[in-house]
């Protein structure tokens, strides 16, 4: 596979994982999407094999969404701040503590937003609480799948 080819792979996959941030962009499944041509135009068994988890563990991550409440997360409050610094806080939390970082990044994003919002430190704890049961454990469920795909693709590619 080429550059530009892994490249705009990686492009898509971006896309995606800022996808699921956004309200109506099928962010998930422009991540499968994007390792499902990869592995189409790079056929090697780690390809295959990036793809066969990526499958997996989209399944068991829309297994869980579905036992979670649905996504209500503009009557919650949240606004498109909150899931940008949601967002931020996850990507920066799931690299500076590999991976598990993802969870405390996100609540930690979403505190940050908050605290600024509202000032005190029990109202931001509230808020977060309320943003969290309105539908922010879907979208960390999904934003956290995402992140894992991500990973093993860029793995894959690096190391494969």
């Amino acid at each position: 596979m080429g550059a530009w080819d892994l490249l705009l792979a990686g492009l898509v996959l971006l896309l995606g994982l800022c996808g699921v941030l956004v309200p109506g962009v099928p962010g998930s499944w422009l991540v499968w999407a994007a390792v499902l041509w990869w592995a189409l135009k790079d056929p090697q068994p780690v390809a295959w094999w990036v793809l066969v988890g990526a499958t997996v563990v989209l399944f068991l991550s829309q297994v869980v969404r579905w036992a979670l409440p649905p996504r209500k997360l503009r009557a919650g409050g949240a606004d498109a701040r909150v899931l940008a610094y949601a967002g931020c806080g996850s990507f920066a939390g799931f690299f500076l503590l590999p991976v598990i970082g993802a969870v405390p990044g996100f609540l930690a994003g979403v505190y940050a937003h908050e605290r600024r919002r509202l000032g005190r430190r029990a109202e931001a704890v509230a808020a977060v609480r309320t943003v969290m049961r309105s539908g922010g454990w879907s979208l960390l469920t999904e934003l956290f799948t995402c992140q894992l795909i991500a990973a093993a693709w860029l793995g894959a590619v690096f190391w494969g």
